[in-house]
């Protein structure tokens, strides 16, 4: 008797929307936790070659933290495409002008640099403050500090 592996149906597969408070969070570990539900890691239905993830709407953006000297020294690179159009900027400067990019850049760094990984990316939605138009969706909060210390 041979089990055959199951692979979800694509039109089956039942997205949910988290709403994750960044207030006081470290960056990474936000990131880290955002990019698996993008994903999908956390249900039992992941399949690696598919879009198993739910969608994740990331609220106070502007009120995430980082340890150390990161507020200074932490260097966002952007590029107009034109010779000498490299520009730099710190973390503490892009965190008082656009927070969101930020919290986008960080998760986008942890998932994966392919089609599959830009599909996932775009179910992620950042906003500055505690306010976001997706009620409509009916989010659920998504509680950061338990998945936190259920990795440690």
């Amino acid at each position: 008797m041979t089990s055959k592996t199951f692979l979800p149906a694509v039109d089956a597969i039942e997205r949910r929307w988290y709403v994750v408070d960044a207030a006081g969070q470290h960056l990474g570990r936000l990131a880290c936790v955002v990019a698996n539900l993008l994903r999908g890691k956390n249900r039992p239905d992941f399949t690696p070659h598919l879009d198993t993830g739910d969608f994740v709407i990331v609220v106070n953006a502007e009120k995430v933290e980082v340890t150390g000297r990161k507020p200074s020294q932490k260097l966002y690179r952007r590029t107009s495409g034109r010779p000498g159009g490299m520009k730099f900027e710190t973390f503490a400067h892009l965190q008082a002008r656009l927070p969101e990019r930020i919290v986008e850049k960080a998760v986008w760094g942890m998932l994966p640099h392919t089609r599959l990984g830009r599909q996932q990316y775009t179910k992620l939605k950042v906003y500055k403050g505690p306010e976001h138009p997706h009620a409509a969706q009916k989010p659920t909060v998504f509680d950061l500090n338990a998945a936190l210390k259920g990795k440690s």
